[in-house]
């Protein structure tokens, strides 16, 4: 009999729609894969082989659990000159990934009861360890009629006296909706106010394409509670290398170290020095990348609008389009399961992204453009089906 918890507990859709996908390949159905938040990108040269020659130099052995000191350095170095902010190795901790960030600042921070307030749609991840750790997990809507942010106003309303943290996202998985600089001073006079943590998933903040990327962290008061979310996996096409690091103050890195040496023991050392590497070697792989990356947005924003009983924003960051459907008349989970069964692309429904993605579905523009113009045709007969 499993532990009551587990009943809690959810999970992240695109890779059950992934393996659907593939269950379909082996059969012989072309699919178009638009389904997984992954760069179709190979990791740069310098830092594979930065990974070889620490395999070759030794770097195969456990290390402290909150990551190697001068990784630690190379990491702390690097986000107090990119953000801003006064932050040292102390307030680093690398993780296997950016979720086991989400887990362990959670664990160490809510109790059964308290409330977390999370956006909705977001990463599935948010409201399951919420969840999963007995708090109430409270929704705050991000609405397309607001490029997909949220309203302060709406804000201050979902905050009580047992609100013990807010999640941000920016920029947003699923919608690509970014968080103004006005957004975050509203925000980070509310946590002062209130005096609840913040925890910034900021893993997209250098796919952006309008403006710069704005952190809440850099807002008076808000260093001290803070927890910043980050890694390599999205800016440097390192999803399989699992690698993230978090940034917070030292009291609470402490905690989160003690849990890590409680689940993983320590993140693998060869995959750090290639960590660092990609914050000090060369840019231009990653740059390259991302203007790839707005060719594509802007290709298949014009096509889904070109769709009768479509509409859809143009993101100004990550790499999703949000498109609305519910013109067609279906409801988010069965517009995902036509479109992969009958027309043969992989997207996600977007309620996989909680109650509000109701009407949406969830494209990923990390594949070629040949193919996006490919899915695009099949989108359109799909959409004609339905009308």
């Amino acid at each position: 009999m499993l532990a009551k918890r587990m009943e809690r507990l959810g999970t992240e859709t695109a890779f059950v729609v992934l393996a659907r996908a593939k269950a379909l390949e082996a059969e012989g159905q072309d699919i178009v894969h638009l389904e997984i938040g992954e760069p179709d990108f190979d990791t740069p040269t310098n830092i594979i082989d930065k990974a070889i020659e620490a395999l070759r130099g030794g770097y195969t052995h456990y290390g402290p659990a909150a990551g190697l000191p001068d990784v630690r350095k190379v990491f702390a170095e690097y986000i107090a000159r990119d953000r801003g902010i006064g932050v040292g190795p102390q307030n680093i901790v690398v993780v296997p990934g950016g979720k086991p960030i989400i887990y362990y600042t959670l664990t160490a921070l809510v109790d059964e009861g308290d409330e977390v307030i999370y956006p909705n749609p977001g990463f599935p991840i948010y409201e399951s360890v919420i969840n999963f750790l007995g708090a109430r997990a409270v929704p705050l809507r991000l609405a397309e009629e607001n490029a997909f942010s949220f309203s302060v106003e709406d804000l201050a309303a979902r905050i009580s006296d047992k609100t013990k943290m807010l999640i941000l996202n920016s920029p947003q998985n699923p919608t690509g909706g970014v968080l103004s600089a006005d957004d975050m001073d509203a925000i980070a006079e509310l946590a002062v106010k209130h005096d609840f943590w913040v925890l910034a998933d900021e893993i997209y903040s250098k796919i952006i394409y309008e403006g710069k990327h704005e952190s809440i962290s850099t807002r008076p008061g808000m260093l001290e509670r803070t927890i910043l979310l980050d890694g390599h996996s999205k800016t440097y096409a390192m999803t399989g290398w699992r690698l993230g690091f978090g940034v917070m103050p030292v009291a609470l890195a402490e905690m989160v170290s003690k849990l890590q040496t409680n689940c993983t023991s320590c993140t693998a050392s060869f995959t750090q020095v290639a960590g660092a590497e990609a914050f000090v070697g060369p840019q231009e792989a990653a740059r390259a990348m991302v203007a790839e990356f707005r060719a594509r947005r802007d290709l298949l924003v014009d096509g889904l609008n070109a769709i009768d009983g479509i509409t859809c924003l143009r993101p100004k960051g990550a790499f999703y389009v949000f498109p609305n459907i519910s013109a067609l008349g279906l409801k988010a989970k069965e517009a995902e399961t036509r479109l992969l069964e009958n027309f043969g692309v992989a997207a996600l429904a977007g309620t996989s992204f909680g109650k509000y993605g109701e009407g949406y579905l969830r494209f990923s523009y990390a594949n070629s453009q040949a193919n996006i113009r490919k899915a695009l045709e099949r989108v359109a007969g799909f959409a004609a089906s339905e009308r």
